[in-house]
């Protein structure tokens, strides 16, 4: 982690940093073997005493050729108005999580996703830049 606030070519490595670092905290106390909801409301605790600003299950709609689709996508967290924080708590990640938390960060504009998984042993943080 800390090699990762020196590197310059990441996208928003401090806020990166700040939010990986709370949900090592509620790993930490928790564990694993919760629901994916009860580490959605551990983090949110997190981050506000840590001051890092978010949104909880925002909804947010694609939009094509200029016209606003009806379904909805609902990340986990939108911290600094920019980076989508989406959770899982399973035995491992897959592609298919992955091109969730992408999904939902083009959805939103976002040009960062964190998938953060609190299913294994050790919290597993994936960095997913998006590719506009």
């Amino acid at each position: 982690m800390a090699m990762e606030t020196q590197r310059k070519d990441l996208i928003c490595p401090q806020e990166s940093y700040e939010i990986i670092g709370a949900a090592m905290n509620v790993h930490n106390a928790l564990g694993r073997g919760f629901t994916e909801k009860v580490y959605q409301e551990a983090l949110a605790i997190e981050f506000q005493e840590k001051g890092i600003p978010f949104q909880r299950e925002v909804e947010i709609h694609a939009v094509y050729k200029g016209n606003t689709l009806s379904a909805t996508f609902i990340p986990d967290f939108i911290c600094y108005d920019k980076i989508i924080v989406e959770l899982k708590a399973v035995t491992e990640l897959d592609d298919m999580h992955r091109a969730q938390a992408l999904n939902y960060a083009k959805v939103a504009g976002s040009n960062l996703a964190l998938l953060i998984n609190f299913g294994e042993t050790r919290l597993v943080a994936e960095r997913l830049p998006v590719l506009m």
